[in-house]
Formats: C-alpha cells, structure tokens, sequence
C-alpha cells in the first residue's frame, strides 16, 4: 500500500485539465491499442472546488492480463505499481515527482465495461452539473482535511460516506452517452 500523503486543498487550476490530457497521451504512447480511452477524474476534474493537486485518471484498458504484463512499461514512465489495492478489478498506480516525492498522479485502471467507471463517472458528472452539491463536497472535503491533514488514508475514509450518498443519485441519473470529459 502506498503511504498515506500530506493534504493540501487548493482552488481549483484550469491547467489541471491539460496535464491530465498530457498523462493521457504519455499512456497512449505507452500502451497503444491495449488503451481504449483516459477519463479525468476526481476533484481535478470539477471546476469550482479546490481539490489536492493530484490528477486522477481512469485509463480503460482491453484486457486487464495484457495491462498486467504492461506493468514494466508503465514503470518506466515513474509510475509505482500497486496492484488491485483492495478492489478487485482494478490495477492503481501512482506518479511522484521524483525530486521532491510530491504525488502528481493517480491511475485506477479499469477494463472496459467495469461498474467502477460508470460510478466514477457519474459522480464527476453529477457535481460537476449540480454545483450546490460540489460545495457541499468542497466543505466536506475541508473538514476531513483539517480531521487528517498529514493522511491521505483516514481524509479519503472521513468523505466516503458522503460520497456513497449522493454516488446512488448520481448513477441512477446517469447517461454514459452525454458523459464529459
């Protein structure tokens, strides 16, 4: 398991988008036609909120054995490999700066019509076109950083049952055709 990191919430950087779009190519380059598409995820992703300067993304994968046998390739991007890290389905992976440690990057790599993609999704989705909700998320966020400002572990478990709440809403409105990235 990766350490727990250091909370820093920030506003929100509309250059976040262009560095997940550069992760996105470097991953295409790497991996070719084994990656079927990158999602931005996350905090990142939602315009309006501050978020941990981490980028978040789901790249969709053909076949999870073939990205498994890619793992040495994606190491030599700097990614550190973590396996299904207590989901089953899902290969995590993460990308410190290797001169200060500072996590920049986090994959959840999911094959191609896993339930995790829809979930994650929806839920981008959904705060992203209820803003009142992504507020409501924003404070949320605020009180577990100032509960767990030095573990990323035990702030992720504080926002989870928030999350799960409006995840359901999120879901049963969700229509994987109007989904933006």
């Amino acid at each position: 398991m990766p350490p727990p990191i250091k909370v820093e919430l920030v506003p929100h950087d509309p250059a976040w988008a262009e560095l997940a779009a550069q992760q996105s190519r470097r991953l295409a380059d790497m991996l070719g036609p084994l990656l079927i598409t990158v999602h931005h995820i996350g905090s990142t992703a939602i315009a309006g909120i501050c978020a941990k300067p981490v980028i978040d993304l789901i790249p969709v994968v053909g076949n999870l054995g073939q990205l498994d046998q890619s793992r040495t390739e994606l190491e030599s991007l700097g990614f550190q490999w973590w396996g299904e890290l207590g989901l089953a389905g899902r290969r995590y992976c993460t990308l410190d700066d290797p001169e200060t440690s500072v996590r920049l990057v986090q994959l959840h790599c999911y094959e191609e019509g896993s339930p995790e993609i829809v979930r994650h999704l929806a839920f981008r989705d959904y705060l992203r076109k209820h803003l009142d909700l992504a507020l409501q998320y924003q404070q949320m966020k605020q009180v577990c950083q100032r509960q767990h400002p030095s573990d990323s572990h035990r702030y992720s478990d504080c926002k989870s049952a928030w999350i799960k709440k409006i995840e359901a809403d999120a879901i049963a409105s969700y229509s994987p055709d109007a989904h933006e990235d």
